[in-house]
């Protein structure tokens, strides 16, 4: 009886076998890249947490400041042409300060873009 053929270090493996080991070791790499892209994203995310609260705050500090500002405006207004007609006026001041914000922002992202 003849004995089955065992490959040895010298003797080439079959290329089913090789094959099986190549996909296994792809799906491994593929798996080892993935938890890195997700410890990085991880790492990344919560480095941000801080920063975005600071941002936020800072974004409501800035809204308050303008809205006192405004309030500021339409008082002073005010005295002088009467409470309607100096809201309307800071109204105008306000929204044409806006509009020539979102103006250059637009041009500046076509531009850009």
């Amino acid at each position: 009886m003849l004995k089955p053929v065992d490959p040895g270090p010298d003797q080439e493996r079959p290329i089913g076998d090789l094959v099986q080991e190549l996909i296994e070791e792809g799906k491994a790499y593929a798996r080892a890249e993935i938890g890195l892209a997700k410890a990085i994203a991880t790492a990344k995310g919560k480095a941000l947490i801080v920063p975005a609260i600071l941002f936020g705050a800072a974004f409501i500090l800035a809204l308050a400041g303008v809205t006192a500002l405004a309030v500021g405006v339409v008082v002073a207004l005010a005295k002088f042409i009467g409470p309607l007609a100096a809201g309307f006026i800071g109204l105008l001041i306000f929204a044409a300060i806006a509009g020539l914000l979102g103006w250059y922002g637009a041009r500046r992202l076509s531009r850009d873009l």
